[in-house]
């Protein structure tokens, strides 16, 4: 892929005269344009959301480009859910993922209404004591398959030593603990990978995930409203590689959507994604 800077020599010249450097300069055209082709990749799926990856680049006027373009904030810390809020991102437009969560952060995203996305079975109990006994409608569950997940990616993608998800049996557990404390619909997510360019990747967890909600439906006859794919689709840092093809891997999403999910009448179910370095890494310089 040939790379074309996003400013000349003169520009830049011009910009240093009021703003010294070091710097970083962004596209905003390009961040606008890319936001909608995944949008497009995408809009088979009605409930369909792109949750920007807060930890990926923390600056409020780009959580409010990509506010504009539609996409919610996923927040990892108690400093990621007031930048969210401070660009508007509220209740369901924030999803909160975060691991050994301090009890501030926690209680942070309940007040806020965010998707909460428990990262350990024993945060159940921490949820029900932060919420007084009144546990969101909707909550989210980490799930951790274990063994590895190989896409030719040594980044985070071995699931069995990350510290992070729980296993099937823990999710069906915490499912039925929510459901009698009065949880109504559930969604999940899963990270297995980081920066991936390989088109597969995205449609082999989805169809792990959908087959997971199958099983968990079955098991406890919950309702499954989201299926967060999270990140993980990397971008081309050298000429040599190769780059993701969104509209493909929205593709290949949608074929195991309809496979797997349709025929057991599960078709409502919205996917939603947390991507961070997709969104941004191809729009950015650092001038210096």
């Amino acid at each position: 892929m040939k790379k074309t800077p996003l400013l000349t020599l003169e520009n830049a010249k011009e910009i240093i005269e009021e703003i010294p450097t070091p710097f970083h300069i962004y596209d905003e055209a390009g961040i606008r344009a890319n936001a909608r082709a995944l949008k497009k990749a995408f809009s088979w799926n009605k409930g369909y959301r792109e949750y920007f990856a807060v930890k990926a680049t923390p600056n409020p006027y780009i959580l409010q480009i990509l506010k504009e373009e539609g996409c919610g904030c996923d927040c990892a810390s108690y400093a990621e859910l007031l930048l969210a809020q401070a660009v508007g991102c509220t209740g369901h437009d924030v999803m909160f993922s975060s691991n050994v969560t301090p009890e501030k952060d926690m209680r942070k995203a309940y007040e806020m209404g965010a998707y909460i996305n428990l990262d350990d079975a024993t945060h159940v109990d921490f949820l029900a004591r932060i919420a007084n006994g009144k546990v969101p409608e909707t909550v989210c569950l980490r799930y951790n398959p274990g063994g590895s997940f190989s896409l030719g990616n040594t980044i985070m993608d071995m699931p069995r030593d990350a510290k992070y998800g729980m296993t099937e049996d823990q999710m069906a557990g915490a499912i039925r603990r929510l459901m009698k404390m009065g949880t109504k619909h559930f969604g999940i997510h899963a990270f297995l990978a980081s920066n991936t360019t390989q088109n597969g990747y995205y449609p082999e967890l989805a169809s792990q995930l959908f087959r997971l909600a199958v099983r968990l439906r079955n098991a406890t006859g919950c309702h499954f409203s989201f299926i967060n794919l999270s990140g993980g689709v990397g971008v081309d840092y050298r000429p040599e590689q190769p780059a993701s093809d969104i509209a493909l891997i929205g593709e290949g999403v949608r074929q195991q959507y309809e496979e797997i999910l349709t025929p057991q009448g599960m078709d409502d179910i919205a996917i939603f994604t947390e991507l961070g370095r997709f969104m941004l890494a191809p729009y950015g310089h650092l001038i210096s």
